[in-house]
């Protein structure tokens, strides 16, 4: 990718691939989170269970699991989606960045296991507590690597110049611990600001969209 000035980034340019190699590692960087993140996709649809009969109303019975289903798959997606274009971005890869990749992905992980529990206790307040403690740390932890790619890629990189001014980020960590005290008070109260914040980023960051 070019940048204003006739600068190359790790995409290449008018001369070329980028001689550092940086392209093939954020490329082997990328493509391992992306095998990540479809595992987890996939984790979750596998624990997808079949009404335990024939009839509408026993499908009833699991529109909530099937509810927290739809927000978590959206929740992985976005996810994705911000990440595939923060590291089509970034320029360069160091330890620390692979370290922070490696601190979102643990998070994210944790998000079917999190999805199979509330679907069997929907009404509880301790398994939609965790899924909001879960998704306030992922939320820091793309924070996290953010800026572990700035610290490598400088003030002036790409990806600083994007994130900037970051509201939507901050506001979505509110929106989550928000949920996390709520849970106590009634766990569908929790649901709907998970929801809120899936509205929130359902449009991927257009500020990296356009970056990468």
């Amino acid at each position: 990718m070019e940048q204003p000035g006739g600068d190359t980034t790790a995409g290449g340019g008018p001369g070329g691939p980028d001689p550092s190699g940086a392209d093939t590692e954020t490329g082997r960087l990328q493509g391992f989170s992306d095998g990540v993140f479809a595992v987890i996709i996939t984790l979750m649809a596998l624990e997808l269970k079949a009404p335990d009969g024939g009839s509408f109303a026993q499908l009833g019975h699991r529109v909530p699991a099937l509810l927290i289903y739809v927000i978590s798959f959206a929740f992985i997606g976005i996810y994705w989606a911000n990440h595939h274009h923060l590291l089509r971005a970034t320029r360069r890869v160091s330890g620390a960045v692979l370290w922070a990749n490696l601190h979102l992905l643990f998070w994210l992980s944790l998000i079917p296991v999190l999805t199979e529990w509330i679907g069997s206790h929907d009404g509880s307040a301790a398994p939609a507590a965790t899924y909001a403690f879960v998704a306030f740390t992922s939320g820091m932890a793309w924070m996290l690597l953010t800026r572990a790619i700035i610290g490598v890629d400088g003030t002036d990189s790409p990806v600083a110049l994007a994130t900037r001014r970051d509201g939507k980020a901050r506001l979505s960590l509110v929106l989550y611990a928000g949920a996390g005290a709520l849970a106590f008070l009634s766990p569908w109260i929790a649901y709907g600001l998970f929801a809120a914040v899936s509205v929130l980023w359902f449009v991927p960051d257009r500020r990296l969209e356009r970056l990468g």
